[in-house]
C-alpha cells in the first residue's frame, strides 16, 4: 500500500475475529517494523508474541486484579490523570467510541467496554513490547519503542491485520511477565493487540481526529 494512503487509512481496531494469525506473517511484520530508527542504532526492543492459553491466563489475571481494585503495576513511569488539552482529546475519542457502540448513556456497558481493554480487546494475538533493562534510566529507549511499535501497526495494517496499542493490557505487568515468559533483564513497555478486524464492529470504523499540521509546526529561518 502507498505510504501516505496507509498512514491516513490506518486506525485502531478494538473488535477482532477469533481467527488465528500465522506465525510466519507475524515474523514478517516484526521484521518490517524493526527497520525503525533507534538512538545510536541500539535497537533496544524485544517482541513477545502471545496467543492461545497463555494469553487467556494473562487476560484473566489482568481482569481479576483490576476488578478487585488492585493498583496498576506498570514497569515504566506513568503520570497521573491527563489534564488540559490532553484530557479533552482523551474524552473526545472516548465519546466517539461510546457513540459508535451506542453505550454513551449506559454505565454498565461503558464499564464492560473498559474491561475489554484489560482483556486486550479479545484479540487472538498480543505482542508485548519490551526493552533492555540496562537502558531503563535512558528514556530515549521509550522513544525508540514508540517508533518500532508504530511500524508494527503500519506493517500489520498493510497485510490486512488490525492492531491497537494497549497500555491497559499490561496494567498488571507481573501477570504478563509470568505468562509470557519475559526475562528479568527486560522492561515491559506496552502491548499491541493484533488480529483480523471483526466485520460490522462499529468501533472499528472510528478514526481519531488529528490536530492540523499548521497548529503543530513552528518554522524558523524560512522566507515565508
Amino acid at each position: 500500500m502507498e505510504h501516505g494512503h496507509l498512514v491516513r487509512e490506518r486506525r485502531s481496531i478494538r473488535g477482532y475475529k477469533p481467527d488465528p494469525v500465522a506465525r510466519e506473517l507475524i515474523l514478517e511484520i516484526v521484521e518490517l517494523a524493526s527497520g525503525a530508527p533507534s538512538s545510536m542504532n541500539t535497537q533496544p526492543w524485544h517482541f513477545h508474541v502471545v496467543t492461545g492459553e497463555p494469553l487467556d491466563r494473562i487476560r484473566a489475571g489482568n481482569t481479576e486484579r483490576m476488578m478487585a481494585g488492585a493498583k496498576p503495576q506498570r514497569e515504566i513511569p506513568v503520570e497521573g490523570a491527563y489534564d488540559g488539552v490532553h484530557r479533552e482529546r482523551q474524552v473526545q475519542i472516548a465519546f466517539q467510541l461510546f457513540d459508535a457502540m451506542g453505550i454513551r448513556e449506559d454505565k454498565a456497558m461503558r464499564t464492560d467496554w473498559m474491561m475489554r481493554g484489560f482483556r486486550q480487546f479479545d484479540a487472538p494475538v498480543s505482542i508485548v513490547v519490551t526493552y533492555d533493562k540496562s537502558l531503563q534510566l535512558a528514556t530515549i529507549g521509550h522513544f525508540d519503542c514508540g517508533a518500532v511499535t508504530y511500524g508494527l501497526c503500519l506493517a500489520a495494517w498493510d497485510r490486512g491485520l488490525g492492531t491497537v496499542i494497549n497500555g491497559q493490557g499490561i496494567m498488571q505487568s507481573d501477570v504478563v511477565r509470568a505468562h509470557a515468559n519475559i526475562p528479568e533483564n527486560e522492561v515491559i513497555m506496552t502491548c499491541v493487540a493484533m488480529g483480523y478486524p471483526l466485520d460490522d464492529f462499529a468501533a472499528n470504523d472510528v478514526k481519531a481526529p488529528r490536530v492540523p499540521a499548521p497548529q503543530l509546526v513552528s518554522f524558523v529561518g524560512f522566507d515565508r
